[in-house]
């Protein structure tokens, strides 16, 4: 577990049991002063999609934002993951750029 204030874990419960989650990390940008949210992962299990889990972590996340005075939320996905488009598609977030990633050589 990451002890930087900066991180998050909002978790979704049934019955006592973890359903769902969502890590965020407030982050800054050049030339704004408060930064943004990103959106580092969000999951759902299985048999509770389609129930409103992850809209609901979507607008805790969404609320958190607004609290610390953060307009901006980002994320990323995946290129194959279409049904996770929609699904952010569905929820308000507009696609608008690309993630690069590239795994380094430690050696």
């Amino acid at each position: 577990m990451n002890e930087d204030g900066n991180y998050k874990t909002f978790v979704a419960l049934f019955e006592n049991d973890v359903v769902g989650f969502v890590t965020i990390v407030q982050a800054l940008s050049v030339g704004v002063a408060i930064g943004y949210l990103h959106i580092q992962a969000l999951a759902v299990k299985k048999e509770f999609q389609h129930r409103g889990v992850g809209t609901k972590l979507l607008r805790h996340t969404e609320n958190y934002a607004k609290e610390l005075g953060i307009s901006s939320i980002i994320l990323c996905s995946g290129f194959k993951r279409t049904d996770a488009h929609a699904f952010y598609e569905h929820n308000g977030y507009d696609k608008d750029s690309y993630c690069f990633d590239k795994i380094i050589n430690l050696d």
